[in-house]
């Protein structure tokens, strides 16, 4: 959903996205001499109005005009000097959070001859009514994680140490037990990390969970990485209660590891929960451990009521502290008995048939993809393990999807590398060589990284791993992230703001090897709102990724070669930041365009 308002030749745009808004600006060129940047406020439902923060601030804030009752980096006394922004409420600002109807005001601010800012005018400032909650249309809700722990903002809250789990990480553990202290000496329990890191994920899952409980529901669950350790508690209460079956993944990276020197066996976590649940398990509760040709990959909750699925959970979303806590995911939740009838089928199917993956490829189940016309809005959703010949098909109308596309792709794609099977990945990787259209990728193995260069109109692909990011001030550094996946989505958004959008998500890695021995499911959403909750995710991690990869520093630190340190960063006191969204050579300009 988007809205937008102009007063005066300043134009604002509010895009909604789940429980965050991108705010757009555009101004006739004529307003941009001595632009100095935007100052941006809001008001949530029944609190007063605040300051957003920038990162950034003057050189030295005491020439400008300042609020002196807002620090140097508060928007008022140091404006943002980009043409969007993404507002998330809660993500550094200590505000207490609350969702409902805001409104943003927005405001224009200009420097003097001299390159002094001058004071806010309010008679410039633009107010626009937004609605910041949890995204939900219709039968479907969507969730996010935040999946941020390389950023300044969990730096913020929790320091620049990432401890997610007790030390002999158990299979369950009390989390509301302090888990560390941050750099203001404040202590933090995991629950405290859980619930900013799962963001709105976890509380999708965890209503689902209370949900389940409170009507007596049952669960038919597939899982891969499992260890969440609430999730562990509440499956095996319901193990317990007879009311869960549950396929969990038994590929060689979730059994024990034996140490070859020592001989001593490491137990995975899915491994000691399968133990856990058969010995508390009643009635009809059922775990069968397999991984098709070669994963069982799937992350799903069939709910069902009376043994008729009646709500489905499904996305990239692993049912993990890394998944949940780590990774950028998304879920998505279908409170449609159709959909979620649809799912119960593949779960029958793969249950009755330990997970084969040759008898799955054989099923009517893989062999087509499901069609939802009739739906609002307009949906697919495609099973693996399939063929080879279904899978390439199926794969190939995706890619022609992709570059054919006029306006804009924005994706988030685990891994996007040379050794990943095509034909998907190869489209994009070469996206931005595409100068007709806005494009905008990120993956943890990109094969090759793009950045913004000004003058230029390429797109941008970066990659959520930056080796060796090392922030200029007045950023501080940030937690060195060793385990799993930054960027753990697998979607692709096309045309988000035209009548034709689409955004293709789930659990598919999206190659064509994975599409043929993985259990798996493709969905396409054909639906502007959906699409642009899609790609503001992608917009948020290609933003944030971008700048920590134009901050890497590869130079290894011995003796003669000392640590680099980067060149403080400031503000400009000119409206130079500015020339590039209004020269049509230039990538900014694509993106002002795009958004405004």
């Amino acid at each position: 959903m988007q809205t937008s308002v102009n007063k005066n030749g300043f134009s604002v745009r509010a895009y909604t996205g789940d429980a965050k808004t991108l705010l757009t600006f555009d101004l006739v060129k004529t307003k941009t001499a001595n632009l100095a940047g935007f100052t941006i406020s809001c008001t949530p439902p029944g609190q007063p109005e605040y300051y957003i923060y920038n990162l950034l601030q003057f050189k030295d804030p005491s020439v400008h005009a300042q609020n002196k009752t807002e620090p140097a980096n508060s928007s008022i006394n140091a404006p943002i000097q980009k043409f969007r922004w993404l507002h998330v409420p809660g993500n550094l600002k200590n505000e207490n959070l609350k969702y409902g109807g805001y409104i943003y005001h927005a405001t224009p601010r200009y420097f003097d001859d001299k390159g002094i800012l001058l004071p806010l005018d309010k008679s410039l400032t633009a107010d626009i009514k937004v609605n910041v909650d949890y995204f939900s249309s219709g039968t479907i809700a969507l969730g996010f994680t935040r999946g941020f722990v390389q950023s300044q903002a969990f730096e913020h809250h929790f320091g620049k140490t990432l401890v997610l789990q007790p030390k002999s990480r158990p299979l369950q553990f009390d989390t509301s037990q302090e888990a560390g202290k941050n750099a203001d000496g404040n202590p933090f329990t995991y629950m405290d990390e859980y619930t900013w890191s799962g963001f709105t994920a976890r509380k999708r899952i965890f209503d689902l969970l209370a949900e389940i409980e409170k009507d007596k529901l049952s669960v038919d669950v597939f899982a891969y990485d499992f260890n969440e350790p609430d999730i562990v508690a509440a499956f095996l209460k319901l193990a317990a209660a007879g009311r869960i079956r549950m396929i969990l993944d038994s590929a060689a990276l979730h059994l024990d590891k034996k140490n070859k020197k020592t001989g001593k066996v490491s137990p995975s976590p899915e491994n000691l929960f399968t133990t856990a649940f058969n010995k508390v398990k009643t009635g009809d509760a059922a775990i069968q451990r397999g991984k098709y040709g070669r994963y069982a990959h799937d992350k799903v909750f069939i709910l069902k009521k009376d043994g008729t699925p009646v709500k489905l959970l499904t996305g990239s979303t692993n049912f993990s502290v890394t998944g949940m806590y780590v990774n950028s995911n998304h879920l998505l939740i279908f409170s449609d008995p159709d959909i979620a009838g649809l799912y119960g089928q593949v779960f029958d199917k793969s249950w009755a048939d330990n997970e084969s993956a040759p008898d799955f490829s054989k099923s009517t189940l893989a062999t087509q993809a499901f069609h939802f016309p009739a739906k609002n809005p307009t949906m697919d959703f495609a099973f693996s393990p399939h063929s080879e010949d279904f899978a390439k098909s199926y794969l190939d109308a995706i890619t022609t999807r992709i570059i054919s596309e006029k306006s804009s792709v924005l994706f988030a794609v685990m891994d996007t590398g040379d050794n990943g099977t095509g034909p998907i990945f190869p489209a994009l990787r070469g996206l931005h060589t595409n100068q007709a259209i806005f494009s905008y990728g990120i993956s943890d193995n990109p094969g090759g990284i793009t950045l913004y260069k000004p003058g230029s109109k390429t797109g941008v692909i970066v990659t959520g791993k930056p080796i060796s990011a090392q922030l200029p001030p007045p950023f501080n550094q940030e937690a060195s992230v060793g385990i799993g996946h930054q960027v753990h989505h697998k979607f692709v958004v096309c045309g988000f703001n035209t009548a034709n959008a689409e955004v293709f998500c789930g659990s598919s890695n999206l190659a064509l090897g994975g599409e043929q021995e993985n259990g798996d499911n493709l969905i396409s959403i054909r639906d502007q709102d959906v699409a642009t909750v899609f790609a503001l995710e992608a917009l948020a991690l290609v933003d944030h990724f971008h700048f920590r990869d134009a901050n890497q520093v590869i130079k290894k630190t011995t003796a003669k070669a000392p640590k680099i340190v980067q060149k403080p960063v400031f503000l400009y006191h000119t409206n130079k930041w500015a020339l590039s969204y209004y020269d049509t050579n230039d990538f900014h300009y694509t993106d002002r365009m795009l958004f405004r």
